[in-house]
């Protein structure tokens, strides 16, 4: 993770610096290889109803960025603050990520209903004929809601389509009830 800091109006103390340092490493461990770069600001402000400082945190992530502000009279805390509240907006990108990956939109099951054709339970595959009569092949893992050793041939179906190395198969196949 690449990181500046930068301090504008005020001078940078080497306690707010090992702070940092520290904050980095905790987003090292929690986030490996997920932040790319990190950029603090502390710039003392001339507002004294905003406080005296002001710190901004910019956090570059695949695909996004994250900025965080804090105003304040003490650094120290508006940099815990500040981290805190950067930790928590990245635990909520991953959990987003993870959630479209889980949970890819399938196609509509009334357009993909098939009838089971044949079934090896010992080789965990199958082949599920269309109503245009193409053969889809699927592999035991796609299985949604049933066993494979469950299934028999004549079964409705509904199920995801892919293209496979080999041809049609399915991504996944749900029984029709």
């Amino acid at each position: 993770m690449e990181l500046k800091v930068e301090a504008r109006n005020v001078e940078l103390k080497k306690g707010w610096q090992v702070k940092i340092e520290e904050e980095k490493e905790k987003l090292i461990r929690y986030y490996p290889s997920f932040v790319l770069h990190l950029r603090v600001t502390i710039e003392a402000t001339t507002h004294h109803k905003e406080g005296g400082f002001e710190v901004k945190i910019v956090a570059s992530v695949p695909n996004d960025t994250v900025v965080v502000h804090r105003k304040g009279e003490i650094v120290r805390p508006l940099l815990i603050e500040a981290f805190d509240v950067l930790s928590l907006q990245l635990k909520e990108i991953l959990r987003k990520k993870r959630k479209a990956k889980k949970h890819p939109e399938p196609v509509a099951e009334t357009d993909s209903v098939g009838i089971v054709q044949k079934v090896s339970p010992h080789e965990s595959y199958g082949f599920i004929t269309t109503f245009d009569e193409r053969e889809i092949y699927f592999h035991e893992n796609a299985l949604k809601n049933v066993a494979i050793d469950d299934l028999t041939e004549g079964t409705s179906v509904f199920y995801g389509e892919s293209r496979g190395d080999k041809g049609p198969q399915a991504s996944w196949v749900r029984v029709a009830k």
